[in-house]
């Protein structure tokens, strides 16, 4: 690439970076472009976007008295009092209807409307974000081989296709940060795989070129080991190797793990720490302790690896909640297992010879997410059996938790040492008395706090809002209690729980709802 070329990209990307920081302070709504780049929304929050170009754009229309706009700064006003995507719908349709202002301003309003939905969980317009992604991302290319933005528009083709299997009556309702986490995961994915393909796509080319040496230029040529490819940075390569893969055992084995043996696989970066702590203790205002006890070690990190960490507390407290939703906000991979009725090693693997045999827990989650480092939940591990007669958990977790071992883990399903150092651990549990100190003395032990009676009126709104949620619906559309509903749960809820608060929470939206039928 040429000298002047290089100084350009450097150059866009600087002044991208300096709007991103703007973006994210309030001082710049980005533009359709550097939406489909990567820029987050005004404030980082997709509401305060909305409003704000809402309000701009029906500024800009009123200085335009004709009749056939009317009906768009109409849906322009509502949308900048409510932010739902039927709102958003209502100025997508008008915007097709409207005619009379610039073609170009009516096509970057229809893209942004289409970026909107996109980024709420609608699979059709996450499609059409696809789309118009691959486009500039493919003029990028013609114009300077940079490749940036094709992760992100193969990322938005998998978040379609995921979400519209997810579909609900033409919406999909996700929690908040869902489709940005997920944009960000498969973008990642991408990224490895397209710098790992970089050196054989290189070597291929050189091959294919026409040689201008003669036969004696090459037999004074020294014969030497080409260099090792160095592995892309932020990657691991897990499974080197599949163990007795002559059997017909191995050969099925070595079918399940090809498109990972001897792969790089991608390490999960660290997030924004200052925007996951703040949405966090907005969650969990009683457990900002425990928040920044547990994200204060991934300051100064590259990637995401939380050492094995234990949170003890009384039952319903949230700690399995947390330990999820920390997960989901670092947009990290996860799996939540419960450790209820576990009395043997088979979280450790078992052997391939047995019908019942399956890797261990670590490896399927690698596998399934195709990711070096996710974070493995066990949720309540004091109800872990003792019994030895086929192993014990215990036992297991011990050698996982160890660098030395979890680096080599021999997994027999596998049948060979696969690096599972980078796997985070995090458990919960009620008490430690059944806990052994064996495992205790190699975890951080973290007390997780019961929400006093003076956190109500956060906690209140944010299981209504959950209960939205989990019926499919969006949370926007949670009505919030009234003094006197808010005085009805004070009254049978004085702290604790959580779990029972939640429970007297859905008594009374069941509740309001009947009335509200009735009406």
């Amino acid at each position: 690439m040429a000298m002047s070329d290089k100084n350009s990209r450097g150059s866009r990307d600087r002044h991208f970076e300096r709007r991103l920081k703007a973006a994210q302070a309030g001082l710049h709504l980005p533009r359709e472009i550097e939406l489909l780049r990567g820029m987050p929304f005004l404030f980082e929050d997709v509401a305060s976007d909305i409003r704000e170009f809402a309000e701009r754009l029906s500024r800009r229309l009123k200085h335009k008295p004709k009749f056939e706009i009317a009906p768009l700064v109409a849906t322009l006003d509502d949308l900048a009092v409510d932010q739902s995507d039927e709102a958003l719908r209502c100025v997508e349709a008008a915007l097709e209807a409207a005619g009379g202002f610039n073609t170009m301003s009516a096509f970057n309003a229809r893209l942004r409307i289409k970026f909107y939905l996109a980024s709420l969980g609608d699979p059709d317009a996450a499609a059409a974000i696809a789309s118009r992604t691959a486009s500039v991302a493919l003029d990028d290319v013609r114009d300077s081989c940079d490749f940036s933005l094709l992760p992100r528009a193969l990322a938005w083709s998998v978040v379609a296709n995921d979400y519209g299997h997810m579909r609900n009556n033409g919406i999909v309702r996700l929690p908040r940060g869902r489709v940005s986490g997920d944009l960000r995961f498969h973008a990642r994915e991408f990224e490895a795989a397209i710098r790992q393909t970089e050196p054989e796509t290189k070597k291929q080319q050189a091959d294919e070129a026409p040689s201008t040496y003669t036969a004696d230029d090459v037999a004074r040529v020294p014969a030497t080991e080409p260099p090792p490819v160095a592995k892309p940075k932020g990657t691991v390569i897990i499974f080197t190797s599949i163990g007795n893969d002559s059997t017909s055992e191995g050969k099925r084995v070595v079918k399940e793990f090809e498109k990972l043996l001897n792969i790089a696989l991608p390490l999960p970066p660290v997030s924004d720490l200052a925007r996951v702590r703040e949405r966090l203790v907005e969650e969990f205002p009683y457990a900002v302790a425990v928040i920044d006890e547990l994200l204060n070690r991934l300051v100064g990190r590259d990637y995401v690896q939380i050492r094995p960490t234990v949170l003890v507390g009384t039952p319903g407290c949230g700690k399995t909640r947390l330990a999820r939703r920390l997960c989901e906000e670092l947009a990290v991979p996860f799996e939540l297992v419960s450790c209820g009725g576990l009395n043997d090693s088979s979280i450790g693997g078992t052997a391939r010879r047995w019908s019942s045999g399956e890797p261990s827990i670590s490896v399927l989650s690698i596998r399934r997410h195709r990711c070096a480092g996710p974070v493995i939940i066990r949720d309540e591990i004091e109800k872990v059996g003792t019994s030895r007669h086929n192993g014990n958990v215990h036992d297991v977790l011990v050698g996982l938790f160890e660098q030395e071992t979890s680096q080599r883990w021999f997994d027999p399903y596998v049948e060979s040492p696969c690096d599972l150092s980078h796997v985070s651990w995090l458990m919960t549990a009620n008490t430690l008395d059944t806990v052994p100190s064996v495992l205790l003395d190699r975890c951080r032990v973290i007390a997780f706090p019961e929400p006093g009676a003076e956190r109500l009126d956060i906690l209140a709104p944010r299981l209504v809002e959950r209960i939205y949620v989990d019926a499919g619906h969006d949370p926007r559309w949670a009505r919030p209690f009234e003094g006197f509903e808010l005085t009805a749960l004070a009254d049978h809820w004085r702290g604790g729980s959580i779990r029972r608060l939640q429970h007297l929470v859905e008594t009374l939206v069941e509740a309001r709802e009947r009335h509200r039928v009735r009406q």
